[in-house]
């Protein structure tokens, strides 16, 4: 490990030692978060997979029960009953804090209209099902970007934060260590010397 570039003297040993004890508790200080980071990124990331497995599966349903409404239903009278959606859904995005980070917080206002737009003697219940089931998948889609993205956004700031860590940890503390172990024995060695020079002047005038 090579040391730092600097004069052996006391006050630099100091100075030095109060940046390494300052490098110590930002090293812990910046552990501690990235430990908590990585336990908030977990349970992000376990809400993450929940949600895109219910997504999969609802999207796959609502989707097969639209194909099976076409099959037993003329495509034109499908098209038609579902081509004015009478139902009006706003998106308000805004932003929330995890850890310090800024994450996307999305808010689904509906405005309560009516489900299903269409007259239920022109189409058959497989396209209730889906305009249903699409309608609540909507929901957790929106909800699935959301958590994506905090959950991209987290694991970027801790992988900031673990070279932050391994800088501190493998490089700045030891470099740091190191250079005051060096200054320390200089000064050993310069009152070493001047104990020894010392000695010689007594004999010299005792002599």
């Amino acid at each position: 490990m090579s040391i730092l570039n600097v004069n052996p003297t006391r006050m630099e040993m100091k100075r030095l030692q109060q940046r390494l004890k300052t490098a110590s508790r930002g090293h812990k200080l910046l552990k501690d978060k990235t430990d908590e980071m990585i336990r908030r990124f977990i349970e992000l990331a376990r809400e993450n997979k929940r949600l895109r497995e219910e997504t999969e599966r609802e999207l796959g349903g609502a989707l097969a029960s639209f194909a099976a409404a076409r099959a037993v239903t003329d495509s034109r009278v499908v098209e038609e009953a579902i081509l004015m959606p009478s139902r009006k859904v706003e998106i308000v995005s805004d932003s929330r804090k995890v850890m310090g980070i800024d994450v996307p917080s999305i808010e689904i206002k509906d405005d309560g209209g009516e489900l299903y737009p269409y007259s239920f003697l022109s189409v058959t219940e497989r396209l209730d099902n889906s305009v249903r089931g699409l309608n609540a998948v909507v929901v957790k889609l929106i909800k699935l970007a959301e958590t994506e993205k905090a959950c991209n956004m987290l694991a970027e700031e801790i992988e900031k934060n673990k070279r932050r860590v391994n800088a501190l940890e493998n490089i700045m503390i030891p470099q740091l260590t190191e250079t005051i172990k060096y200054i320390k024995m200089k000064l050993d060695e310069s009152e070493r010397s001047a104990t020894v020079r010392l000695m010689k002047v007594k004999d010299i005038i005792n002599s």
